[in-house]
């Protein structure tokens, strides 16, 4: 399928994304697996390309592209090779950064972009909790004022980057009574006393991505580190949930299409009975529906990736293409594993890996379910 939403400069863009990916991610995926964590010098590397700065502005040191679909083909990419690289590097360059960029001081800005945007930084958002996950208004976390400044106490679990990241912004309760009108943004930073990270989570899927817990208690948070206004923290998570959202819809498709692309060519090439797998009546129109469904899921995810670069996306629309996204490649791997046979139940195959990748994507970000929620929601349910 042709696909309509990126320009000849999005594509020049792309090639020196895929250079990126070729030479600093493909040779050592399988460290970084065993691992279970992505070099900082990759980090350092993409900073250096200006991935990670592409909507901070210039005297910042970003590049201030102005287009959304730069940071969606850099999603893409990464989402390519596994979705922990997307989830990964993206949790930085589009779900923290707005927060950065639209809510943070002057000063602010000059003390955190600069280096967010060279990946000598690493970021982090703490939304998630032991006892809260979609649902961010029963957060526990809690910030009192002490003078100038903020003591914070409380949890977080789930986090991406939450192992390595040097910039955390962190949800907490900060007026108890006001319930989800309550709660505040802070920047907590590495070397804080009281800020220390538990486990680096044992996952299904997504090996190379930490995934941590982190815990506060009676960190002494600066007033300077306040993110935004006192007790506007919930109504700023819910303005910049749709970016975060529309990535994971990108992230899911580029993903499935790159998984989908190499089980057609195991079926071209793997023989039984004499003929290739995939000529069998079966499987042959199993992949036409596949292929079908990719590109239809496609086409609707491309339609609303142009709808939040011209700041049209909604939270409803941003919610359909997330979890339509994750049921489709969810449904796509899952078949592809079934025409890989035995082979695709090893570990060394890409499309085990992929399989149990995939599986969160209809979880993180908001579950499936609540995707559903506000959508029946907007229709007078």
């Amino acid at each position: 399928m042709k696909r309509t939403l990126y320009t000849a400069e999005h594509e020049e863009f792309r090639a020196s994304v895929r250079e990126f990916v070729r030479r600093w991610i493909e040779p050592r995926a399988e460290k970084f697996i065993e691992d279970k964590f992505i070099d900082r010098d990759v980090w350092r590397a993409a900073g250096d390309l200006g991935y990670l700065g592409l909507g901070v502005p210039e005297q910042y040191g970003g590049g201030e592209a102005g287009d959304f679909r730069y940071s969606a083909v850099v999603t893409e990419e990464l989402a390519r090779v596994a979705v922990a690289y997307a989830s990964s590097f993206s949790i930085h360059y589009d779900v923290v950064a707005p927060y950065l960029i639209e809510l943070s001081t002057e000063e602010q800005k000059k003390r955190w972009l600069p280096k967010f945007c060279t990946g000598e930084l690493v970021s982090a958002m703490a939304m998630s909790e032991p006892s809260a996950g979609s649902d961010l208004a029963a957060l526990k976390t809690t910030a009192v004022r002490d003078g100038d400044d903020w003591i914070l106490n409380g949890s977080k679990t789930f986090i991406t980057n939450g192992i390595s990241a040097d910039l955390v912004i962190v949800a907490a309760r900060t007026t108890p009574e006001k319930k989800a009108k309550g709660i505040s943004l802070f920047v907590v930073e590495e070397g804080m006393q009281g800020f220390t990270r538990g486990r680096k989570l044992d996952k299904v899927g997504q090996p190379e991505a930490d995934t941590g817990e982190l815990s506060f208690e009676d960190v002494r948070v600066p007033g300077t580190n306040l993110l935004g206004e006192v007790d506007r923290g919930f109504i700023a998570m819910m303005e910049r949930l749709p970016q975060e959202r529309i990535g994971a819809a990108i992230t899911n498709i580029a993903h499935a299409k790159a998984v989908l692309e190499e089980t057609i060519q195991y079926a071209k090439d793997r023989k039984a009975f004499g003929q290739s797998i995939g000529s069998f009546q079966h499987n042959k129109f199993l992949l036409a529906d596949l292929v079908t469904r990719l590109e239809a899921a496609q086409a609707y995810v491309d339609h609303h990736v142009l709808a939040h670069t011209n700041g049209e996306l909604d939270a409803v629309d941003a919610a359909k293409a997330k979890w339509y996204s994750a049921q489709v490649q969810n449904e796509i791997i899952d078949h592809c594993v079934q025409i890989y046979g035995g082979y695709g139940y090893m570990n060394e195959y890409r499309v085990a890996r992929a399989w149990k990748d995939a599986r969160v994507t209809k979880i993180w970000a908001g579950s499936n379910e609540i995707m559903k929620e506000i959508i029946g929601r907007s229709l007078g349910f």
